[in-house]
């Protein structure tokens, strides 16, 4: 904060009479307000000092060309503070947010989008042709290196944590063909990388545009995209598709466009930036506890949902499309951020600790039981029942001959009783049950239908659901 300080004392004549710091975001950038004499500046520091100067050598390009981005007052020889000018504290998110009325827009929403996707082109062409990408970071473009990072991203911080069931190698081969698709389409224009409503400013009638630091060379498609499939913007399909009829219309008084090739790749464009968003909510919201990305999720499965509807892909991709639609069907991610209710739901996990380990926690509560069942016989040993589950009788047989199962079962019921008791009485609306044993298909699946069937029985008015991690062809259950 000092530097920042004296940065604006040696521009202004004096320390500032007011400061204060502006919530976080996603990234490790901190702001500041800064005040004096009724003037207000934004102050910025991030110690990445090459990122700070794409940023630098972008919005001074911007400014030149016209475009409606911040201008910088003052940069610290150490490059990593710097003065912004004030552009207010409402986005275009908190303005839509403020101004809808369930799925509806207001028409002075709908004219900002208008003049946002107005001014794309000119940021995609017009000034991208002169644009300085040595200094791009962290890569030049968007060519396959960056994408396949966005897919392992999606992959390593949502996937396995979902308890989504896959064939990596399988998975592996649909990137490719989806990254070899992207590639095709043209990519010699500036892409924003971040195009969202969280990322532009309005102040009366107009919009101005912020954090373009980490764009690059990359195709048309991608901008208009994120923009418009923004998860928790959550826009009306019909006014997004009035949108993206709007900034063709914009595009072409710049460059010639053929719009069945255009959309003949950008719905591949938007699936791979929900894919995107999706490995950051789950490395923000899961790994960095901020809780306001987990309410993202739903709407970006719900715009999964929509492009397996609605949208045939020209590539094959079985493996990655039966993922993205186990995910869609998981109650487990519907109700990340779903309001609270009154009523208690009991989720019971089996899962493999050879495997997926563990399966993590989407309602955020955290605690919870985790029970090893490891201790009881192992029917998978056996040849008659390698090729069965926890759901067979001829499973459940073997695991109540076994002594050890009743002794199990009876702490397991016991415990979990207890917290479910307690959890209805002071109205908590979440508890999470798992059993892991080796390859998550015997004992864990038996003793997760026991529990279940026990608090079935004994709280009719708790809500208990069963998930299966390891077990694509048993039914993940209410």
């Amino acid at each position: 904060m000092k530097k920042l300080i004296d940065l604006f004392s040696e521009i202004y004549g004096g320390a500032p009479d007011e400061w204060r710091r502006l919530p976080g975001s996603g990234s490790s950038r901190r702001y500041y307000t800064l005040k004096k004499d009724g003037i207000t500046v934004l102050g910025a520091y991030n110690q990445d000092v090459t990122e700070n100067m794409a940023f630098f050598s972008f919005s001074e390009h911007f400014s030149s060309c016209g475009l409606p981005v911040p201008k910088i007052i003052a940069i610290h020889p150490e490059k990593d503070v710097y003065l912004l000018e004030y552009l207010g504290d409402t986005t275009l998110y908190d303005f839509l947010s403020a101004h809808r009325t369930g799925n509806l827009f207001s028409p002075q929403t709908i004219d900002y989008y208008r003049k946002v996707v107005a001014w794309l082109p000119k940021f995609q062409v017009e000034a991208g042709q002169g644009i300085d990408y040595t200094v791009c970071y962290p890569r030049m473009a968007f060519d396959e290196q960056s994408i396949q990072w966005d897919l392992n991203y999606f992959k390593y911080y949502f996937i396995k944590l979902s308890g989504v069931a896959f064939n990596e190698q399988r998975l592996e081969n649909d990137f490719k063909t989806l990254i070899a698709f992207l590639l095709e389409a043209p990519h010699d224009y500036f892409l924003y990388r971040d195009f969202q409503s969280r990322n532009i400013m309005v102040q009366g009638e107009e919009v101005y545009f912020i954090d373009y630091q980490g764009g690059r060379k990359g195709a048309l498609q991608y901008d208009i995209a994120s923009l418009l499939w923004d998860a928790k913007a959550d826009i009306p399909h019909e006014t997004r598709n009035e949108l993206l009829e709007l900034y063709l219309d914009e595009l072409s008084k710049i460059i010639a466009v053929n719009r069945a090739d255009f959309k003949k790749y950008y719905y591949a464009f938007v699936l791979i930036r929900i894919l995107q968003a999706l490995g950051a909510y789950g490395y923000r919201g899961f790994f960095e506890r901020k809780p306001h990305f987990l309410q993202s999720i739903p709407y970006a499965l719900q715009n999964l949902q929509w492009l397996f509807d609605n949208v045939t892909f020209p590539i094959e991709i079985e493996e990655l499309t039966t993922v993205l639609k186990a995910m869609i069907d998981a109650d487990s991610l519907k109700t990340i951020a779903a309001p609270a209710s009154q009523q208690l739901t009991v989720s019971i996990h089996s899962f493999s600790y050879r495997r997926g380990g563990i399966p993590y926690d989407f309602t955020g509560n955290g605690g919870g039981h985790v029970f090893d069942c490891r201790i009881l016989p192992n029917p998978g040993k056996e040849p008659q029942y390698q090729e069965l589950t926890g759901c067979d009788k001829a499973v459940a047989t073997y695991l109540d001959n076994a002594p050890e199962t009743e002794n199990f079962l009876t702490h397991v019921k016991g415990i979990v009783e207890q917290s479910v008791a307690r959890y209805v009485s002071r109205e908590f609306n979440s508890l999470m049950v798992s059993f892991g044993c080796t390859g998550g298909r015997h004992r864990s699946v038996y003793c997760a239908e026991q529990t279940a069937a026990f608090l079935r029985k004994h709280f009719p008015d708790v809500r208990v659901t069963v998930y299966h991690h390891e077990q694509k062809h048993l039914n993940n259950r209410t």
